[in-house]
């Protein structure tokens, strides 16, 4: 649900501008907004977990994600669907994090690739069928659909983790770290903010520089003032442990060509080959099928040749993949493209499972609700710069070229983003054959964290 809806609201822009009376430019505003609130709550979900319960703290997420949808369906201008677009970020950004954490202290490590596959699946499935879903629902219904569609789904979340999620709640909170908390959302939301007006501009770019530098800014003082407190919110000495370090680094390289391709690959489809909206959700939907697929793939493939070698070909693989992206043109047979797409959903969803189980291998369960809140900062920041540096190529090839977008800008990007992804092999070929062999098993050595 949370995954889905943060794309295919892209969709239905145009209708639900012309609805509440505004542009399609200036509702990109409402995509900022949702992010933003990401950026600023995910900090915090680790100690409100620790502190109310995970279990508890899920639930209400979900049902904080209802009422901003519900909010959104009922907007009648553009500041009230900003703002119902905030509030609906503020539930999201508890759910993964949250969900995430619930996963990791009820699954024995050995099992935790086989449940990070899981997770994975609807995280790359939600992106690639939002887009085909709020075309259709747009077009066919109305766009209050694709918000009301939210409403059963998370009644069934709120009752069936009610019956189903058996996990010990032990409670074991630490102060609130509240001036880490200010800085680390400005941080968050400043960098968030700015790299979207960068490359998605719907502000004068002068706003997007501005809280850019803001962003950083605080978030340098964010790390001199976790340096000095005891209990700081996001902890960076979780950086001493090596994977959790590496899946961190690496994960967030190889995230950066994934977030720029649901922004480029429909943008190169329609303005460049000239497909309607559906006919490009129906090619890229192939992704999906890929990352359900390497489900019954990733746990095997993990026990038999272990993280560093499986991580570091798959990173290097998926980036070429993302990169022969950009071979492609309107002469290129479907099947093609479709068979490139398939085989970069299989690696990316076996990459992810295995960058966020590799990650939990040498981190006590004490300090799970900070590594979750920390990798879920990593990912949402990382895709933000994957669109950013995207949308920069195209501006900057444009530029260069004196001319409007046409096919090589698209294709010089993809060259860009994909060299990028392929980057995180070295972050994993560098780490012992048997990195995190208590997590996946391989070699069927139990080995003890360090």
């Amino acid at each position: 649900m949370e995954q889905m809806d943060s794309t295919v609201i892209a969709t239905s822009l145009p209708a639900i501008a012309a609805d509440i009376g505004t542009e399609p430019i200036a509702l990109k505003l409402a995509l900022t907004a949702y992010f933003v609130a990401l950026a600023i709550f995910i900090p915090i979900s680790g100690w409100m977990a620790d502190r109310f319960g995970a279990k508890n703290i899920f639930r209400l997420a979900i049902f904080v994600f209802m009422l901003g949808s519900l909010a959104c369906s009922f907007s009648f201008s553009l500041e009230t669907f900003v703002i119902s677009r905030f509030f609906q970020g503020i539930g999201s950004s508890m759910m993964t994090p949250v969900g995430r954490l619930l996963l990791v202290r009820s699954t024995p490590r050995n099992e935790l690739v086989s449940a990070m596959a899981w997770l994975t699946v609807p995280a790359l499935i939600g992106p690639l069928t939002g887009p085909l879903i709020g075309g259709f629902l747009t077009t066919y219904l109305s766009w209050h659909w694709i918000f009301w569609i939210n409403i059963p789904i998370g009644i069934a979340g709120i009752i069936l983790a009610g019956i189903f999620l058996k996990v010990p709640d032990a409670r074991s909170p630490r102060p609130i770290d509240m001036v880490g908390f200010f800085l680390a959302g400005v941080a968050a939301a400043g960098t968030v903010f700015g790299l979207s007006v960068v490359s998605l501009p719907a502000l004068p770019l002068i706003y997007g520089w501005l809280t850019l530098a803001i962003g950083v800014t605080s978030g340098l003082l964010y790390l001199l003032h976790a340096r000095r407190t005891r209990f700081p919110l996001l902890d960076p000495a979780l950086f001493r442990h090596k994977l959790f370090r590496a899946s961190i680094i690496g994960g967030s390289l190889f995230r950066i060509g994934v977030g720029a391709v649901p922004f480029l690959l429909p943008l190169m489809l329609q303005l460049g080959f000239g497909l309607s909206p559906f006919q490009s959700g129906a090619i890229t939907f192939v992704s999906a099928i890929g990352a359900i697929i390497s489900k019954f793939l990733a746990e095997r493939v993990y026990a038999r040749f272990g993280f560093p070698r499986v991580l570091g070909f798959a990173s290097i693989f998926g980036g070429a993949l993302i990169a022969a992206q950009g071979l492609f043109n309107a002469e290129t047979a479907a099947p093609v493209i479709m068979a490139v797409l398939l085989a970069g959903g299989v690696l990316r969803s076996v990459f992810f499972t295995g960058s966020n189980a590799i990650g939990y291998a040498d981190v006590d369960d004490e300090e799970a609700s900070q590594a979750t809140a920390i990798v879920a900062v990593g990912q949402q920041l990382s895709v933000a710069f994957g669109v950013a540096v995207a949308g920069a190529l195209l501006e900057i090839t444009t530029r260069m070229r004196g001319a409007e977008l046409s096919l090589i800008d698209f294709q010089i990007a993809f060259f860009v983003v994909g060299g990028l992804s392929m980057l995180a092999g070295a972050i994993y070929l560098r780490l012992p054959s048997d990195a995190g062999a208590n997590v996946s098993g391989h070699r069927g050595v139990a080995v003890q964290k360090d």
